[in-house]
């Protein structure tokens, strides 16, 4: 019995900091969440369009600070995640920390009573791995599969309904008075479009340097981020076969040298997440197509420079 209870102290642990890791399957580029700056719109909410109805939700890591128009913050190495999440950062350090700690009879803080107080430490964290578990779930369940395929439309104008991919009318403009709105047009919706196929081409070929030709040294630092946690599991995400649904334009504003357009896009892809040691599937799937409707920021120097990606937010 003796040599059991180390043994079942051990694996207990183990299940318990598995529940506690990040939710890192089904992880596209943005990981599923939001990220990434709007200048000084961080933090407001996009205008709801056609395509995405709903409020955005809004950043769970952005380098901005409200009433700034950063995308990088100053000193900020690209591949360095500029915010981290309790569970991803110290706090999880510290509770990895105190239950090997226990193990080892210190307790969560030092002084503990070993053993015996351990047993209480792992109920408690045994029961906040649960509360995780159900959010995630909650989470995945917005996510349905797309049972047929793509319907054939792009970017629309909010007031004229879809057009046809290829089809795309005049320039459109941002809606919020007293600011800089710009004309967004057909070659600018062009470029969100191949925008998006670039992104998850890239992001499958963990390429960071594609990734860093096509999106903002912030942006850069949570992908690389994201691939490095894939990485911790030995696991590696691919999306393939993008396909854009539908799309429109939420608003487009100038803050200085900068042009700004935050695009709304439906789109469809087969995501999926795989071993690399077994090569085999641990979440989505490789046949079955999924559907996701996001809010994308791009950015750009100017009207004749390259629209970079600078966020991308989840509809709630």
């Amino acid at each position: 019995m003796s040599m059991r209870r180390p043994a079942t102290f051990l694996a207990a642990l183990a299940v318990v900091l598995l529940a506690l890791a990040p939710a890192l399957a089904e992880a596209r580029p943005g990981g599923r969440g939001s990220s990434g700056s709007r200048g000084v719109r961080t933090y407001q909410a996009p205008p709801p369009t056609n395509t995405a109805p709903s409020t955005a939700q809004r950043f769970d890591r952005t380098a901005s600070q409200p009433g700034t128009a950063a995308t990088a913050r100053p000193g900020m190495a690209p591949g360095a995640a500029p915010q981290r999440s309790f569970m991803g950062s110290f706090g999880g350090a510290l509770l990895a920390g105190g239950l090997i700690g226990a193990l080892l009879g210190y307790g969560l803080f030092g002084g503990g009573a070993g053993i015996g107080a351990m047993l209480g430490l792992l109920l408690q964290i045994a029961l906040i791995g649960l509360v995780v578990m159900f959010v995630l779930r909650l989470v995945r369940g917005r996510r349905p599969a797309v049972a047929g395929g793509p319907q054939g439309q792009a970017f629309e104008a909010p007031a004229a309904g879809p057009k046809p991919m290829g089809g795309l009318g005049g320039g459109l403009k941002g809606a919020t008075p007293g600011d800089a709105a710009i004309t967004v047009g057909p070659a600018d919706f062009q470029a969100f479009e191949a925008l998006l196929a670039e992104m998850n081409a890239a992001w499958s070929k963990r390429d960071l340097a594609a990734l860093r030709a096509i999106s903002t040294p912030e942006m850069v630092a949570y992908f690389a981020q994201d691939l490095r946690d894939l990485e911790a599991r030995n696991w590696r995400n691919e999306t393939r076969d993008v396909r854009l649904e539908q799309g429109d334009l939420s608003e487009a504003w100038n803050e200085g040298e900068e042009d700004y357009a935050t695009v709304a896009m439906r789109f469809s892809l087969l995501d999926a997440t795989f071993d690399n040691a077994t090569g085999k599937v641990v979440e989505g799937s490789t046949t079955d197509r999924q559907e996701a409707t996001e809010l994308w920021t791009f950015v750009r120097k100017g009207p004749g420079g390259r629209w970079m990606l600078s966020a991308i937010q989840q509809t709630a």
